[in-house]
């Protein structure tokens, strides 16, 4: 399904800092990321675990984990400046909306991508570490696909 009209409008005048701090982008983005993440911690788990038992999560992601993973990945430049933890989970997801209604990766990628770079057994002391560390992957991976400026 073709979303891009949904963002053409920020192609015309599109910047790093324009998609970073976009309201409406951050919101679609809070859905896609908080699925993309249950999805792929659900999958890390059930392949993880000792008696292959099917496990599925309904938990949100973090916005400590967002924040940490936008520092990590060099890419605090595109949060509105000042900005606290909230603002910078605002800022992940917004990228992370327009990556995926841009088309230039698949809801299937983005969980792929951190599953595959989740370690350890998720619970609560190391799921925030494992967590970051598996959407800074992710955000690195996504800036190719974000403009330039």
């Amino acid at each position: 399904m073709d979303y891009e009209y949904l963002i053409r409008d920020l192609n015309q005048i599109s910047s790093r800092k324009i998609i970073g701090t976009d309201k409406g982008l951050a919101k679609i983005g809070d859905g896609v990321v908080n699925l993309a993440y249950s999805v792929a911690k659900s999958l890390f788990l059930t392949n993880n675990s000792s008696n292959k038992k099917i496990v599925r999560t309904g938990l949100k992601v973090n916005r400590t984990i967002l924040s940490n993973a936008l520092k990590n990945a060099n890419m605090k430049n595109f949060a509105k400046n000042r900005g606290d933890a909230h603002d910078l989970a605002d800022t992940v997801e917004a990228i992370i909306a327009y990556v995926w209604l841009s088309n230039k990766m698949t809801l299937s990628d983005i969980i792929d991508i951190l599953k595959n770079n989740f370690e350890g057994d998720l619970i609560k002391s190391q799921e925030v570490k494992s967590a970051t560390q598996a959407f800074t992957k992710l955000l690195i991976h996504v800036i190719k696909y974000l403009p330039d400026k």
